[in-house]
């Protein structure tokens, strides 16, 4: 119904991204947002829907291929056993494997958000994903290095998939890419950088 109203998290499932990332979002006024009177967030169905139709207006063919052919290539990597010979890989067992093939995912999801907004809603679902990537190697006992190559093992995929879909010439416009590539480095290293910011606070017992 096209007034039903969400909750925090079923905006996050719906947009693809984190629930802090809705979160942050609404606080900064980038999504339409309620208030109930617990202080609790809620969303009308409308709003984020009008919301997705502005979003998918904008011209993000390009993100879309690139985030395509990163996700089949991630596929691909993983039925390779490509992961398997990453020394950070082989410490995890099954669950902690599937929660970093989860944070694969997620990586992409977001990569597509940057493609399409601005600074400060890319900002924020980078330093989710940053988070993510510390809070999860923190807990499965990878080392700040460990985390490091774990997060960089998935960025380079991604950038590998730039350059087969350029490679392709599926895009034409130099100035195209020029952005694009401007926006993925600035999101891949706001992501790396949260992530070695949160490691510093767990190792000086911040948490």
């Amino acid at each position: 119904m096209p007034d039903e109203w969400l909750s925090l998290g079923d905006v996050a499932n719906l947009l693809g991204v984190h629930p802090s990332t809705v979160r942050s979002w609404s606080d900064q006024g980038h999504l339409p947002v309620h208030r109930t009177q617990g202080g609790h967030r809620r969303y009308k169905n409308s709003d984020i829907e009008m919301w997705l139709q502005y979003h998918q207006d904008q011209d993000v063919d390009e993100g879309s291929l690139v985030v395509q052919n990163a996700l089949k290539n991630t596929r691909l990597q993983v039925s390779d056993g490509v992961l398997e010979k990453e020394l950070w890989y082989q410490k995890l067992d099954e669950a902690a494997r599937a929660q970093y093939r989860y944070s694969g995912r997620n990586l992409m999801q977001g990569l597509l958000v940057t493609l399409s907004a601005n600074g400060p809603v890319a900002d924020a679902e980078a330093r989710s994903l940053g988070y993510e990537y510390a809070s999860r190697g923190w807990r499965y006992g990878l080392t700040v290095a460990e985390a490091t190559r774990a997060f960089m093992f998935f960025r380079n995929v991604l950038l590998e998939s730039l350059l087969a879909v350029s490679a392709s010439a599926a895009v034409h416009s130099p100035d195209a890419w020029k952005e694009m590539l401007r926006k993925i480095t600035n999101f891949t290293d706001l992501i790396q950088i949260t992530l070695l910011e949160t490691y510093d606070g767990y190792q000086r017992g911040g948490r």
